[in-house]
C-alpha cells in the first residue's frame, strides 16, 4: 500500500466516521425537540418519550424534514402559539447540545 492509498484510507475512515456523529448527533437533537415539544403540549412521562421516538421516526420518513413539519403542525393542532422561526431555532440550540453529547459519548 503506497502512502497516497493510505492517505485515501485514513480520509474516507474519517468522513465515515463524521457522517456517523451527524446521523447520532441529528437523532438525538430529533429526541431532544420531542421532549421540548411534548412539554410544551403538557405530555410527560413515558408519552413524552413516545412522542419524542415519533419525531424521530417522522423525520426518517420525510428525509430530514419531517420533525420540523410534525411538531410544527402538533404545536398548532394545540394552539399553542410558536412560530416555525422559533421552532427552527430551538433545533438550531438542540443540535449544538447534542452534537456536545454525541461527541462526549453520552
Amino acid at each position: 500500500m503506497t502512502t497516497f492509498d493510505k492517505r485515501e484510507e485514513g480520509f474516507e475512515k474519517k468522513f465515515a466516521l463524521d457522517e456517523e456523529q451527524k446521523f447520532k448527533a441529528e437523532a438525538r437533537r430529533n429526541r431532544l425537540l420531542g421532549l421540548w415539544a411534548a412539554d410544551k403540549q403538557g405530555i410527560s412521562g413515558e408519552a413524552a418519550t413516545s412522542y419524542a421516538k415519533d419525531i424521530i421516526t417522522a423525520d426518517f420518513d420525510e428525509g430530514g424534514h419531517g420533525a420540523l413539519r410534525k411538531v410544527t403542525a402538533d404545536l398548532y393542532a394545540r394552539g399553542i402559539a410558536v412560530t416555525e422561526a422559533q421552532i427552527r431555532a430551538k433545533m438550531d440550540e438542540l443540535m449544538a447540545l447534542a452534537v456536545a453529547q454525541v461527541k462526549a459519548g453520552t
